[in-house]
């Protein structure tokens, strides 16, 4: 399509959005993710019976997915002979013509009184379309009429995917039905499916049928007791073996499944590390030539390069993406240091160390795919030593490696874990089932833009598209998992589909309310709005004001509060747009349905203290991933939220030792101090906090020593707040040391002093 002109039709769009007369029937519809052009027309179309349906002939198979609509009945799909000439009545899908001003990726969906046409110049296209008709008749609770409307729509990204592991956890194939029919109807593209893994080999490969008679099966169900116990494999028809495995006809048989929906399936088989089922089943392929010893490939064996090789020629034949994901990441290179045959290959290549010999691997492994018409793509640290020519990377420490990556004039697909790893807790994990760790509530996924701002504007195009991903290691069963991935996943479509212009969370929130609707009729065990409330502040250094927001999950709360510390009732004020304190207080807030409460009251002590804003000296650094707010972090005024990636939270790998300069000598009354613990991905308490006190800042004296009294055994998200009694002392200086014990990170939040 011209590109004036489609500019032209995104403002003419804009301008009958905000036209008055349109607002009613536009409020019938609620479509996700949202079409980049859609204009309300007057009346409705009644479903029958029975409904005639026409199709080109490009795009009769695409109808068969009409089937799937839950009020559209019909016996057969007609032949569209003439597209100039359309049937008046029924339903018509159109092959755009040549002089059709639609772009190539679009589609049209017009809604009349006596008839729906969905237009587009692929077939691909067409099922967009549709997935938009069905969605709508999903989302509706008049399920007899359709309001009248004009969309015309197309992606934003190429790339649109969903991640799912089932190497820790084999799911059914029925469940993964039900995965593929959800991404089709929120518009997501690609399948990427997580098949090997050290908890579990889950792919037939018939050449090596120890992959899925012994790699497959392990000692216990639970990958959480097996990775803190044996970690051994066991063999299939064992009582004791957990597991299984898809056949090479499953695995057709679902590909076909997704592709008649307009998925692309892309296997993902892990290379050179995250392979220990495999060396338990061919220890051979170990640089030490036993089981049970690490889990990266020999790199310096040739039988590791013919096995590879050999499973990749199988996984070809079975799956027709251009895509093959060899995984590529966090390969721990000690054995290949060790090993003669590796290092011989460093030696023999020219290599400069292990990194570089990674980079060997796979280049060999993308010059083979290449060989056979295919693209290499892998975790980003597949940048390590160097990238191979044609590989794609994805990008998910961060966004570093996809901003290295395209400016390097690589092809990258967003996935950072930041945003877009679903095994994080959308809520406070107080109450909800075991997770990874970290915080990804829905509005944060919303939130991102898969193109960074430091990829050069000429490099942009390298940025292929975005995918969430799903790690299952405490995810056991489907429900677990679709509790975990919707809605989040839902943000993701938009994410994907929609241009940054157009996304507004407000909008976006208010349509998924009907979604739990398709949910519900998809039996999907989604996440439900929590009735708790996040209260934060944030200190106006200027003004010396606490600005403080109180957030809910739920839409359109009615939220009541205090501030005297009273709990709030149904005559306390009304929350509104924030809170302004100009002095210490407690804010107290719940939710009010029908006149009663609706949840736990959460409160919040706002601090208005002698060390806000004060000059901070770092005796022991923090760590460069957990700068936070850097030097004004302790002393800004700001409390942290439920994770230590939230820029408030500040972390050290050794010991915290800070001293605050509060300008002159003056009366102290008290000092506070909150840390975390989060033992999963290694967060600990300090074992103790002490507090000196200075009035030169070069002479201290030590006033107290508080010990921790959270158990490091404790795996739930914990939260201690260290209290001093300065009462009587008076100081310029104050110095806090705390002891890094376990020497994983440490997290501190705010330093409050009276």
């Amino acid at each position: 399509m011209n590109i004036t002109k489609w500019v032209a039709a995104l403002s003419f769009a804009a301008t009958l959005y905000l036209t008055p007369q349109i607002t009613a029937a536009q409020d019938s519809l609620f479509i996700i993710p949202k079409p980049t052009i859609q204009i309300a027309k007057t009346g409705h179309y009644l479903y029958k019976p029975k409904t005639e349906v026409f199709a080109s002939v490009d795009f009769k198979d695409a109808a068969a997915l009409l089937r799937e609509h839950p009020y559209l009945k019909f016996d057969q799909v007609k032949t569209l002979k003439n597209a100039k000439r359309l049937p008046n009545q029924g339903v018509v899908l159109v092959k755009a013509s040549k002089e059709d001003t639609l772009a190539q990726n679009a589609y049209r969906l017009e809604i009349r009184k006596d008839r729906i046409v969905i237009t587009a110049h692929q077939p691909q296209s067409l099922l967009h379309g549709i997935s938009t008709l069905r969605q709508i008749a999903y989302t509706r609770k008049d399920t007899k009429s359709l309001p009248a409307v004009w969309i015309e729509d197309r992606p934003a990204f190429g790339y649109r995917g969903l991640m799912l592991d089932v190497s820790r956890h084999f799911l059914p194939l029925t469940f993964l039905k039900k995965y593929i029919d959800l991404l089709s109807l929120y518009k997501l593209n690609t399948f990427h499916w997580h098949l090997t893994d050290g908890a579990g080999w889950r792919l037939e490969i018939k050449k090596y049928p120890e992959l899925t008679q012994f790699a497959a099966w392990r000692s216990d169900a639970s990958w959480k007791n097996w990775w803190n116990n044996d970690r051994k494999y066991a063999e299939m028809g064992s009582p004791a073996a957990f597991g299984g495995f898809y056949t090479a006809e499953q695995v057709k048989e679902l590909i076909n499944y997704a592709a008649k929906r307009g998925i692309t399936v892309i296997p993902e088989i892990e290379m050179p590390a995250h392979s220990e089922e495999v060396l338990a089943a061919y220890p051979n392929l170990s640089c030490y030539g036993l089981p049970y010893k690490n889990s990266e490939f020999c790199i310096g064996n040739e039988d590791t390069f013919t096995f590879l090789q050999n499973v990749l020629d199988e996984v070809l034949e079975i799956f027709p993406s251009k895509y093959i994901h060899i995984g590529g990441d966090e390969a721990d290179k000690a054995a290949w240091k060790q090993c003669p045959k590796c290092q011989k290959v460093i030696k023999d290549h020219n290599l400069k160390d292990e990194h570089g010999l990674q980079s060997y691997a796979i280049k060999r492994m993308e010059a083979f795919l290449s060989s056979k018409g295919r693209k290499l793509i892998g975790w980003d640290e597949i940048l390590e030593g160097g990238l191979a020519p044609g590989a794609t990377v994805m990008s998910w420490r961060g966004e570093n490696g996809g901003i290295e990556a395209a400016n390097s004039g690589h092809d990258v697909i967003m996935t950072p874990g930041s945003h877009l790893y679903l095994d994080s807790y959308q809520t406070n994990p107080i109450g909800q089932p075991e997770a990874i760790g970290g915080y990804l509530p829905l509005k944060k996924v919303y939130s991102y833009q898969p193109i960074p701002a430091e990829i050069a504007p000429a490099k942009r195009k390298h940025i292929l598209g975005v995918q969430a991903n799903v790690w299952a290691e405490y995810m056991p069963t489907s429900n677990q998992v679709d509790y975990m991935v919707f809605p989040r996943a839902i943000a993701l479509s938009e994410i994907a589909w929609t241009p940054v212009s157009q996304k507004n969370w407000d909008d976006f929130h208010s349509r998924l309310q009907k979604h739990y609707r398709l949910l519900q009729q998809f039996n999907v065990n989604y996440y439900p709005p929590s009735s708790n409330l996040s209260i934060l502040s944030n200190f106006d250094m200027v003004n010396k004001i606490a600005q403080v927001k109180i957030n809910s999950e739920q839409f359109r709360p009615e939220i009541r509060y205090t501030l005297d510390g009273t709990t709030p009732t149904t005559n306390s004020p009304l929350y509104q747009d924030g809170i302004s304190l100009s002095q210490t207080g407690i804010v107290k807030a719940g939710i009010f349905k029908n006149q009663l409460p609706a949840g736990k009251v959460q409160e919040l002590e706002v601090d208005l203290h002698k060390a806000i804003g004060k000059k901070v000296t770092y005796n022991n650094k923090y760590s460069s991933n957990y700068p936070a707010q850097k030097e004004l972090t302790l002393v800004n005024g700001q409390t942290g939220d439920l994770t230590y990636g939230d820029g408030q939270w500040q972390g050290f790998l050794g010991d915290l030792d800070v001293t605050i300069d509060l300008e002159n000598q003056q009366a102290l009354q008290q000092l506070k101090m909150r840390y975390m613990q989060l033992t999963g991905p290694g967060v600990y308490m300090p074992a103790n906090v002490k507090v000196a006190l200075s009035t030169d800042g070069i002479n201290f004296k030590t006033i107290q020593q508080v010990d921790n009294d959270v158990p490091y055994t404790d795996a739930s998200l914990r939260f201690k707040t260290f209290i001093f009694d300065l009462k009587g002392n008076a100081a310029r200086y104050i110095r806090i040391t705390a002891k890094n014990e376990k020497k994983g990170f440490m997290f501190s939040d705010e330093v409050v002093v009276y």
